[in-house]
């Protein structure tokens, strides 16, 4: 019956029942006591350790926690909650009746420094600290939770930069899109880099830049008539070359002013003129700074040389074209006007596609080194048009030039003498004659004899009505071209004639006379 249980305590003699105390009078006595009563107040304590009886016979089954009275027992009185002190809450045990003892020396309270008691005890209105507290309860397999550690600063910057990131991709993409659908207010096209201020020398725009200061722009008024050329610097001295047809207009005393690409101007003088070569010197007085163009060697071009032409087509001063050479010994023919052909001028020419227009007249035509090699002169216009009866006049890429060399020797005569000197053979040519080659006229007329007698001609066998068919080994065609060919020499040179004469050809050489007609 006892298995597994304590066995009941015996009963023992240090335990008695307690009474209840009668009330206490003023010197600590029962109040009810009568007089001359003797009990146990007025006997001496027995021994100072004497315990009061239990309320209860021990419980003979000895019931837990504490083996005393069983179920049956009492209620403990009420407790009511308190404040906890410092060193933990103390476990509340039932009152116990206090028997009379000695007075006692209160016990010192303990000191600050007194170590807390290492057992917490536990108070229910008043939970623990968290040093104190139970770690939570797992369940049975389930790994503990591993302590939180921080990620390193590097980390976290990494994961910043991430999000901003892809925060400014998704907004990049939601503006191009919407910039692509709905385009923008404004446009800002780009701008090309800065280019620099040098050019080459031999480049066209090098070329121009050098060049432009020596050339000039020719306004020329006289009697009825004016018109605009264009002519260029020869010398400090302020002589500048240009064309007979664009100072004809002031030859009886008419006025010319000069504008420099400076934009200054001055008053220019005929200085002299040849009709026959279509070239004029004119000059201007009291101007400083002149700067003078180089005269290069014609003879030296080729056909597909690159050359750049200024002028003031249309009276625009100042204007830069570019082309080739595109042939060389064009015979070419201009004027006429008279009728007489005295003012009929004849040229070897260059021929260039380097747009020329009417106001270029007179000005230069440059190599690559901006040298001068040919004045340009005449222009071939289109036909007139079938709908129109205006004739189509300017650029059509022919143009053609006074060959530099020719131009030299005629500017130099008629600076130092006034006037130019014309090669001639001393013979007149029949300009009707409309077969191949240039013939001597039969008869003569108004311009003389068939041939000059003592003449170049005469003297290298030459008879009225020989066919000359070619010079130098070039082929001669009409009289206009026969012309062409002699002007293209100076007085003196020799020429190799090929002539057909009756019944045979044979070749005569000849010594170049001179002419002082203008």
């Amino acid at each position: 019956m006892n298995e597994g249980h304590p066995k009941p305590p015996a009963p023992s003699d240090d335990f008695e029942l307690a009474k209840p105390a009668p009330p206490a009078g003023p010197d600590g006595s029962p109040a009810d006591r009568e007089p001359g009563d003797r009990g146990a107040w007025d006997e001496p304590r027995e021994t100072a350790d004497a315990r009061p009886r239990p309320l209860h016979d021990p419980d003979p089954y000895g019931t837990p926690p504490y083996g005393g009275p069983g179920p049956w027992a009492p209620a403990p009185p009420v407790q009511h909650p308190m404040a906890t002190p410092a060193q933990g809450t103390p476990v509340t045990a039932p009152p116990e009746p206090v028997p009379p003892a000695e007075p006692t020396v209160p016990a010192p309270a303990p000191s600050p420094e007194a170590a807390p008691d290492p057992v917490p005890r536990y108070d229910p209105w008043n939970p623990a600290p968290p040093s104190h507290q139970a770690a939570p309860l797992q369940h049975p397999g389930t790994p503990a939770t591993a302590p939180r550690r921080d990620w390193p600063g590097w980390k976290k910057l990494i994961g910043v930069l991430l999000g901003v990131t892809l925060l400014a991709a998704g907004i990049g993409g939601f503006l191009g899109a919407w910039v692509q659908r709905e385009g923008t207010t404004t446009v800002t096209l780009p701008k090309a880099g800065a280019v620099p201020e040098g050019r080459e020398r031999d480049s066209v725009a090098g070329i121009a830049a050098r060049a432009l200061p020596g050339v000039v722009t020719l306004h020329v008024r006289g009697g009825d008539e004016g018109g605009t050329g264009t002519g260029f610097v020869l010398d400090g001295q302020g002589h500048i070359l240009t064309n007979n047809h664009v100072v004809a207009p002031a030859s009886g005393g008419g006025d010319i002013t000069v504008t420099f690409s400076s934009g200054d101007t001055a008053r220019a003088e005929v200085v002299g003129r040849d009709t026959g070569y279509d070239l004029a010197v004119v000059r201007v007085k009291g101007v400083r700074g002149l700067t003078p163009l180089t005269l290069g060697d014609s003879d030296a071009v080729r056909v597909g040389d690159p050359v750049v032409a200024i002028g003031a087509p249309f009276d625009l001063a100042d204007t830069v074209t570019s082309g080739i050479v595109s042939a060389k010994d064009r015979p070419i023919t201009a004027g006429g006007e008279k009728g007489d052909g005295t003012d009929v001028s004849y040229v070897d020419a260059l021929q260039t596609d380097a747009p020329i227009n009417p106001g270029n007249s007179g000005g230069p035509l440059l190599d690559a080194h901006a040298r001068v090699i040919g004045v340009n002169s005449a222009i071939r216009s289109a036909d007139r048009d079938s709908d129109s009866a205006e004739s189509r006049s300017g650029s059509i890429g022919l143009g053609f030039a006074i060959p530099a060399n020719q131009a030299r020797r005629v500017a130099e005569e008629l600076i130092n003498t006034g006037h130019a000197t014309h090669p001639v053979i001393g013979v007149t040519l029949d300009m009707d004659y409309a077969g191949d080659g240039a013939r001597i006229d039969t008869e003569g007329g108004a311009a003389g004899p068939a041939v000059q007698k003592g003449g170049p001609g005469d003297r290298a066998g030459l008879k009225p009505g020989d066919l000359i068919s070619g010079v130098d080994g070039h082929p001669v065609h009409s009289g206009e071209e026969l012309i062409v060919r002699i002007r293209a020499h100076r007085p003196g040179d020799r020429l190799r004639l090929t002539v057909k004469s009756p019944g045979a050809e044979h070749t005569v050489t000849l010594r170049l006379g001179a002419s002082g007609r203008n």
